[in-house]
């Protein structure tokens, strides 16, 4: 006897169904939407967990909270690493002002694109990508439409954690200490499938910091370039100067790292105990950059460049304060300038530089539990080179 739902079609579509069905289960639903169902609107807000710092004493905790529902511009990425800056510790502490709590940090960010609104065009599910200190600005200004959005001249860029946000379910940008993120796809940058996430957080930060003064230069092969404070900015800094065929001069008050700094590829490691250690290398130098995150004795540093070449302070110190021997800058006659990280077409040309040319941190990977430990360790600097958070594990 025939069983009475024995139509063929029917059984076809049963079967389907059920196959189908079995393989939602093993697909993130987040990728099945933005797949299926980009061009709807996604008006849910995004579930996100992460680590937040709650007052100026700068001790992170686990926090639940939600971001912004990914708009039409956005996309949606699963955040697998995230990078430790000495700048995250700066703003959670209130070195830099008043902050609003509880604020979660991080602007070293990389990770998989998980959902794409209707517009987007850059993005597809399944990319890796990374966010770096900046989600958006202007777009108007000159400096934003000569792909400086970093010196958005109206607004002001809008930091990656931090700053009032209307579209933020907290009121305030939310940053990478994170599980995922929503940013509009213009401040997303590319990631290549040659370099590994871990290896591309820190160049977000770190990377674009060092390489845009840099490049700027234009320096050539066999010059001299220095570079003051070899961590988490100054090991890349070496890298990539190297890289350009510098001959790089690393100056570090830590004895322990000069092997280390060698295997970056330094001519030559100087430990600083003191001004008299930098008196040989003065008038020396085509060009310097410095990472240092606090005030120090500028002037000896400086004087190590020839006369009418650069000098660059990209470190920022507690209230950004630094003091400089005018009365030194005028016998010296060197350039003193800052820099602030770089604009979006140039952090995804130092990307897919570093990429190609296998110029990658040096990092340690640490579960979320280890934060506080490893901002005690950047601050005594204790860090090898860059601490890289496993966002698995918050």
């Amino acid at each position: 006897m025939k069983e009475k739902n024995s139509n063929p079609s029917r059984r076809k579509f049963i079967q389907q169904t059920a196959i189908a069905s079995a393989g939602l289960l093993l697909v993130n639903p987040i990728s099945i939407f933005s797949q299926t169902n980009k061009s709807k609107k996604m008006s849910t807000n995004i579930k996100s967990k992460g680590y937040a710092g709650n007052d100026e004493v700068g001790k992170l905790t686990a926090w639940n909270f939600e971001r912004r529902a990914v708009g039409d511009n956005d996309i949606l990425i699963d955040i697998k690493f995230s990078g430790i800056c000495h700048s995250d510790i700066h703003m959670v502490k209130g070195h830099w002002g008043k902050q609003q709590y509880p604020l979660v940090p991080g602007h070293e960010i990389a990770g998989i694109v998980t959902a794409v609104g209707k517009n987007v065009t850059k993005f597809k599910v399944g990319d890796q990508a990374g966010v770096g200190a900046m989600v958006n600005s202007c777009m108007q200004c000159d400096s934003c439409k000569s792909s400086q959005e970093q010196h958005c001249e109206t607004t002001g860029m809008v930091e990656t954690y931090g700053m009032p946000e209307k579209s933020s379910p907290t009121g305030i940008t939310q940053g990478g200490y994170a599980n995922n993120i929503v940013v509009t796809e213009h401040f997303a940058i590319k990631i290549p499938a040659t370099i590994k996430l871990k290896y591309a957080a820190p160049l977000l930060c770190a990377g674009i910091t060092t390489y845009s003064p840099m490049m700027k230069m234009k320096f050539k092969k066999g010059d001299k370039i220095g570079v003051v404070g070899i961590g988490g900015l100054g090991h890349i800094a070496v890298k990539l100067a190297v890289s350009k065929g510098a001959k790089v001069f690393a100056f570090t008050t830590s004895a322990s790292k000069v092997k280390d700094i060698k295997c970056f590829g330094a001519k030559e490691v100087i430990v600083v105990q003191s001004a008299e250690d930098l008196k040989p290398y003065k008038g020396k130098l085509d060009y310097m950059i410095s990472t240092v995150p606090y005030a120090y004795e500028m002037s000896p540093y400086i004087d190590c460049v020839k006369p009418y070449g650069f000098f660059t302070q990209v470190g920022e110190p507690i209230n950004g304060i630094l003091e400089i021997n005018n009365f030194n800058m005028t016998q010296n006659r060197v350039n003193f300038n800052g820099s602030l990280i770089g604009g979006i077409q140039e952090t995804q040309e130092m990307m897919d530089y570093c990429a190609k040319n296998k110029i990658y941190p040096q990092v340690e990977v640490i579960k979320a539990s280890e934060i506080n430990e490893a901002w005690d360790k950047v601050v005594n600097k204790k860090a090898h080179y860059r601490f890289v958070i496993d966002a698995t594990t918050f």
